[in-house]
């Protein structure tokens, strides 16, 4: 397991109270399958003046999400770097899960295998690991997606904002539109230019 020392002071709910989100803190590592005896490195979910009644939910950059009371002595707590604390140990990173949506043209075995393959020259034989696969078949088929008001009036469907032109619908699942619009998706429809020349 890697692990780091460092010197961090525990923090009150009082002094979590006057973090945000921006703010680095430390809190237990334990996840729901796994017991450490140690910290990992994590920041609020909202600032610290916004929780009520002492709890606090952190978020620490291994994904999990974690609820502390900092002023419950059975707890772990809630800890920040600062040189006349105390020393604790931290979790460190062994790495990056990457979590991608690639589009690989013809999409056939072949093609798949050449990328694992060069994937695998690049980081070595047993570093690339296929643990999840969800391969599915794209449509040959373009779509131009728009945005709209979510809460307009039918007679505002005029107010439209294009977002992306010819682009694959599958593309469009990983994308989220801006707060109080929605999606609108319609076929791809070539711009004909009929300006007659000279």
């Amino acid at each position: 397991m890697n692990t780091k020392k460092i010197t961090a002071r525990r923090l009150t709910a009082e002094d979590v109270a006057q973090l945000g989100v921006a703010d680095q803190i430390f809190v237990s590592a334990s996840t729901e399958d796994l017991s450490f005896e140690c910290h990992a490195p994590a920041s609020l979910t909202r600032p610290g003046k916004d929780f009520e009644g002492g709890s606090f939910v952190a978020k620490t950059v291994f994904g999990e999400t974690v609820h502390v009371l900092p002023d419950s002595e059975e707890e772990p707590g809630v800890w920040v770097e600062d040189g006349k604390g105390e020393e604790i140990e931290v979790l460190e990173s062994a790495g990056v899960l990457l979590d991608l949506a690639l589009f690989v043209p013809g999409g056939d075995a072949e093609s798949l295998g050449k990328l694992y393959a060069a994937a695998r020259k690049a980081f070595g034989e047993g570093v690339v690991q296929r643990w999840s696969e969800d391969s599915v078949a794209v449509p040959d088929v373009k779509i131009d997606l728009f945005e709209e008001r979510a809460r307009g009036r039918k007679s505002a469907s005029s107010e439209r904002d294009r977002r992306f032109v010819d682009i694959y619908p599958t593309r469009a699942k990983y994308l989220e539109p801006s707060d109080g619009w929605r999606f609108v998706q319609e076929l791809h429809k070539p711009v004909v230019d009929d300006t007659p020349t000279i």
